[in-house]
């Protein structure tokens, strides 16, 4: 009970902060509405107590944001810009006793207001779908100790912990099962209705649903490491962050303001001097250009479009780790895969034995694994799971070495052991003989990936593994293909006659095979030299490089994956296909809604100069077309958060 009070009282508190905006400008509008009717009637006491009191409620904010720029960077903004503007409408009412223009101010600064709290909910949005999960984490977690279960604060959790999870629960932290199995809902955090089933040694993560099942956990890792700690990071991030558009025109609205300001005191001052002009004919048009030249609805164009296509993203397992990223996959015109775990499946499965004449198909096994048990390479684990389900018994191995992207080397029994590439066991002068290679290539035509073992520079034989095609991988590159990406590529470390056979399958025209780790960089670069756009796709380990130099790095199954979330820019939480052309789909409507936003927006500001020049307009029409315009790209933006 005391955890779900406290999780009520953070939901309202929550509520309030994130409405606030909203509730100053509703105020503010309330109140000009009722100074309005005052006047109308002859009330002036009662106006001008409702619209100064308008005028703060519904200013403070904006004010405060403008003198802060001015106070700190020594820059004037597009906040004190309109405060200027207001304050100056009001002071020509007051000068002249036309007292509806301070009217005119108050709409200014509420429009303004308004379209301030609709930019604060897109920006709420980004991280609505995750923080909610939060309040929903239990604030304790039942650890068992000397067998009795004890009720602690999740903070005093320590790595090593057991922790007990009954059906119905929440999870409270990230932890490996050790007792149990059940079915976990992961919704919240990957996306997928569909729950997962776990069992012994797999891991679950903080925040997801147990179904059924009574599970143990042991806690890996501290609570601020878990996963959905990291993912708010990620979301905080990106709304900190802005992209090259955003930034372009942070740097245009600095620059731009102050010859907004200059050119209004000229329009103030020069026509009474030079042309005749009353001065208040002259100053009023320098308000209203001060109104309609604001930039105000240029900026609105570009925020809430990318922080709505982020929280649309985030709801489906899709983490962009700022705008930038949004704006860039969007305009990608190469995509290039890693293979292995990426377009299949990463799990591999032992399909062929062919040792040498005097060799057993089980001592062959028992050298291999001797030292694959030591990898964490697909194959060797492939091998370690086949040899397992045969009882072949493990000899222990020492000195292993991985050869990242050719093999692994060990000693057993003062043997030399080596398992790999063939061109890695050439490169070591080991003979084979012809007819195991051609019975190599023959494997390797049919798409099985080709291992060699050799003890003391004697072929024993070779192992052929092969993996499954992700079942959505074909439908992924059809339908990148006809959304009009230019290049398909596949990157991989395996042999070439084996990625030519999943290529085939899938439909895929450019193939690199072979590659080290270093080649995929090479590879990388080079597209990037070819095609405006580069996106890499990968698992996030392996891949690392290649993910972090790619114009856009697209990490798959990045829950529970840290090298994912560190190095990619785009994060897929779940290792489904499908949902990478949703991104690049979501990117290029962000780019086509900023385009539009950044038309319509200019296309206004130049007809409301116009306008004002050959004195077409008022206050009123000024502050409704241009603040109004303002609210439409917000408003337009804000159309992301659908799907």
């Amino acid at each position: 009970m005391m955890t779900q009070h406290s999780n009520s009282l953070i939901s309202v508190r929550a509520f309030l902060q994130h409405y606030s905006e909203m509730m100053a400008a509703i105020v503010c509008a309330v109140l000009v509405f009722i100074g309005w009717v005052c006047l109308q009637i002859g009330w002036l006491g009662l106006a001008f107590l409702a619209l100064p009191i308008a005028y703060v409620i519904g200013g403070y904010g904006i004010a405060k944001d403008g003198l802060t720029t001015l106070v700190d960077d020594k820059q004037f903004d597009v906040d004190l810009l309109m405060i200027v503007a207001a304050l100056g409408t009001a002071t020509l009412g007051i000068w002249k006793q036309n007292y509806f223009l301070i009217i005119d101010g108050g709409i200014l600064i509420l429009i303004f207001a308004l379209s301030s709290a609709l930019e604060s909910i897109a920006m709420e949005q980004t991280e609505s779908n995750i923080t909610n999960l939060m309040q929903l984490t239990s604030d304790t977690a039942w650890v068992i100790t000397d067998q009795q279960e004890q009720q602690i604060p999740i903070n005093q959790l320590k790595i090593g912990d057991i922790i007990l999870v009954k059906p119905g629960e929440i999870i409270p932290t990230d932890g490996v099962i050790i007792s149990g199995n059940s079915s976990i809902n992961q919704a919240a955090i990957t996306g997928e209705s569909i729950s997962v089933d776990k069992t012994i040694g797999d891991q679950v993560f903080a925040g997801t649903l147990n179904e059924n099942g009574v599970l143990q956990l042991k806690v890996h890792q501290s609570p601020e490491s878990s996963l959905i700690h990291r993912v708010i990071q990620l979301v905080k991030q990106a709304k900190t962050e802005a992209s090259p558009s955003q930034q372009f025109m942070e740097k245009f609205e600095r620059n731009y303001t102050k010859f907004i300001i200059v050119t209004g005191i000229g329009l103030a001052i020069l026509p009474p001097v030079f042309l005749g002009w009353n001065w208040e004919t002259a100053i009023y048009r320098a308000l209203v250009f001060l109104v309609v030249a604001s930039p105000s609805a240029l900026l609105a164009s570009i925020m809430p479009t990318l922080l709505s296509g982020i929280a649309n993203g985030a709801r489906y397992g899709i983490l962009f780790k700022n705008g930038a990223q949004l704006e860039k996959i969007g305009r990608i015109n190469a995509i290039a895969f890693d293979k292995t775990g990426t377009l299949t499946t990463g799990k591999l499965n032992i399909v062929d034995i062919i040792p040498v004449a005097g060799i057993l198909d089980t001592e062959l096994l028992g050298v291999a694994l001797a030292v694959e048990s030591l990898s964490e390479h697909p194959i060797g684990q492939a091998i370690s799971q086949f040899a397992l389900e045969k009882n072949i018994p493990r000899i222990a191995a020492v000195n292993v070495a991985t050869q990242i992207g050719e093999g692994i080397i060990g000693e057993v029994n003062h043997n030399q052991i080596f398992v790999g590439k063939l061109e890695w066991i050439h490169q070591h002068n080991i003979y084979v003989s012809p007819e195991l290679v051609e019975i190599s290539d023959h494997l390797e035509t049919d798409g099985k990936t080709v291992v060699w073992v050799t003890q003391n520079h004697q072929t024993l034989g070779l192992i052929a593994v092969t993996d499954t095609v992700r079942l959505e991988a074909k439908t992924l590159i059809k339908n990148l293909k006809k959304f009009g990406i230019e290049q398909v590529v596949m990157l991989t470390g395996d042999h070439q006659r084996t990625a030519d056979s999943v290529a085939k399958q899938l439909n895929i025209d450019l193939v690199y095979a072979n590659l080290l780790p270093e080649d995929k960089l090479t590879i990388i670069r080079q597209l990037k030299n070819r095609y405006q756009g580069v996106a890499m796709v990968g698992d996030g380990i392996n891949d690392a490089p290649a993910l972090g130099l790619a114009d856009v790095g697209i990490a798959m199954g990045g829950a529970g994956n840290d090298v994912a979330l560190e190095t990619a820019d785009v994060v897929l939480m779940t290792e489904q296909l499908g949902k990478i052309f949703k991104a690049i789909k979501l990117g290029h409507r962000a780019n086509r809604v900023i385009k539009q936003n950044i038309a319509f927006s200019l296309s206004f500001m130049v007809l409301l100069l116009i306008s004002n020049f050959f004195g077409l307009i008022n206050m009123p029409t000024a502050i409704i077309g241009h603040e109004g315009s303002m609210l439409l790209v917000t408003l337009s933006g804000l159309r992301l958060l659908k799907s």
